[in-house]
């Protein structure tokens, strides 16, 4: 595979992946957090918005390799 198909892929699932994963911890945290106090709703909110890092960038490794 090309570099620039590997790349036109993977910020397409990319996008993809952070706009399905913001939906889905927001709706996760809201529920189990929800009826918390405000300060760990906060730092629940932060946890999930920094764990989406770590599959980004298995993305982003996975679009930077060289092509043949």
């Amino acid at each position: 595979m090309g570099t620039r198909t590997r790349k036109l892929i993977g910020a397409v699932v990319l996008i993809v992946f952070v706009d399905a994963y913001m939906w889905i911890a927001m709706l996760l945290t809201a529920i189990w957090l929800g009826d918390k106090p405000g300060l760990l709703q906060g730092f629940g909110y932060a946890f999930a918005g920094l764990i989406w890092i770590v599959p980004a960038g298995a993305i982003i490794s996975w679009m930077s390799k060289p092509g043949r």
